[in-house]
């Protein structure tokens, strides 16, 4: 992939029409009488039904198709707390993402505040608006307050992607990891470098797949969360160690995963080649991971490595996840995105790197063969098969725990419509090459 610069990322965004997205009208508008049903006096007759019945917003309106991108720019990518308005270019390309991918609407929401209990409140004034949720760039621990609470009052889904698209991508990449390394994950030493809000979720979501707690370390900036620490947020409180280290260095030591969501080059060559044999690094800081490609594979030849990068095996990449979930969960409008919606999504992503993958994605990442191994645990990112695989198994989770208000029926028509919906350009995915 050419090297991204300054020039052309600018460019990028602002030839032609500015930004990344845009409305455009789904119903005709040619003479008058087109008009006069799509506003006064014909658009009164809608308003009316979902007067009486509110679920007939979703018949009537683009809402049940809608998600809100909100974020109030205080942990924006890498770059920090840059402010709202600073961070729109990022939740407009979210939109673009969203419909590209799974053909989601999308209206970005950049909102000017950083108390937590006003940006819920501002968050479920609007709520009416949408089928869906997807909160983006909010700093820890601000961020689990107010994804909690706007999950509580309200009756769509929410979901904070830097947490659980993180937590579900690696997920899948962690059981594929497992079974090529050959180990069990109920007795995987796990080390957590970084304790934000991706670092919290992801380890909680590995304890549901099996991890013991009492096998985790977790560190932040000020080192090792431990017993003797006494400036501990409730979130950081989940993973207090009760061994007496208190350096990433020390905790390393025999560990079998390694969990960076923090800086670069937190993990050393020295400390790699302390970990037990067969470990898996997942070195996820952006742009810079703790531990490079390069170093890593020059240290251990036993080794699986993913990054968030798309320049190395193995991308730990969001897009595999929220595009497909938010699809899943609006097609059965459900009321929520719950922890058996988010494991389905990371189960069926593991078990999709498993299948042959098909000419077009080769084509796409200029590569002769892929197959399942240590460079390849998790499916690229431009595969056309992610919206039928991961989004059937994430209606059916909803369905079977009680989430969903709109069941399927016929999952072969749902698969079919599925694929009709990816953009013509994912269609022609030999195409393009990876973003």
């Amino acid at each position: 992939m050419p090297k991204i610069t300054r020039e052309d990322a600018l460019l990028y965004h602002s030839r032609g029409r500015h930004g990344k997205v845009e409305v455009i009208p789904t119903k005709p508008y040619c003479t008058q009488y087109d008009l006069s049903l799509a506003y006064t006096p014909g658009v009164a007759y809608p308003c009316l039904e979902i007067e009486k019945t509110p679920d007939d917003a979703y018949t009537y309106t683009a809402k049940g198709n809608l998600v809100a991108v909100i974020s109030n720019g205080t942990a924006v990518l890498g770059l920090g707390d840059i402010g709202a308005l600073a961070g729109k270019p990022v939740m407009e390309g979210k939109g673009l993402l969203f419909k590209v991918f799974a053909d989601i609407d999308v209206f970005d929401i950049e909102i000017d505040e950083k108390d937590p209990g006003k940006l819920v409140e501002i968050c479920a004034r609007i709520a009416p608006t949408f089928g869906g949720i997807n909160l983006e760039d909010i700093k820890a621990p601000e961020c689990f307050e107010v994804e909690e609470k706007l999950k509580a009052m309200l009756d769509i889904p929410v979901f904070h992607d830097d947490q659980h698209g993180t937590a579900i991508i690696s997920s899948a990449g962690l059981l594929n990891a497992l079974e090529i390394s050959g180990k069990k994950i109920e007795e995987l030493k796990l080390v957590v470098c970084g304790a934000g809000a991706a670092a919290i979720s992801c380890t909680r979501v590995y304890t549901k797949l099996g991890v013991r707690k009492e096998n985790i370390v977790m560190a932040d900036s000020k080192g090792v969360i431990n017993s003797k620490r006494k400036d501990l947020n409730k979130y950081k409180q989940e993973f207090i160690t009760f061994r007496d280290i208190d350096t990433l260095e020390e905790a390393v030591k025999g560990a079998d995963l390694f969990l960076g969501l923090s800086t670069a080059n937190m993990l050393s060559k020295e400390m790699l080649a302390s970990m037990a044999d067969h470990p898996v690094v997942f070195a996820m800081a952006n742009p810079n991971p703790e531990i490079t490609y390069e170093d890593a594979m020059s240290v251990r030849d036993d080794l699986i490595f993913a990054t968030g990068r798309s320049d190395y095996p193995n991308q730990i990449n969001n897009v595999l996840g929220f595009p497909y979930i938010f699809r899943g969960a609006l097609d059965v409008r459900a009321t929520t995105i719950n922890e058996e919606m988010k494991l389905a999504a990371a189960k069926a992503l593991a078990l999709l790197a498993k299948e042959p993958v098909p000419d077009v994605v080769l084509k796409a990442y200029n590569l002769e063969s892929l197959s399942f191994g240590k460079e390849y645990i998790i499916p690229k990112p431009l595969d056309p098969r992610l919206i039928s695989c991961v989004a059937t198994c994430v209606a059916r989770a909803a369905m079977e725990t009680g989430a969903a208000r709109r069941p399927i029926t016929d999952w072969d028509a749902y698969s079919k419509s599925l694929d009709s919906r990816l953009s013509v350009h994912i269609k022609k995915v030999g195409e393009l090459s990876e973003f």
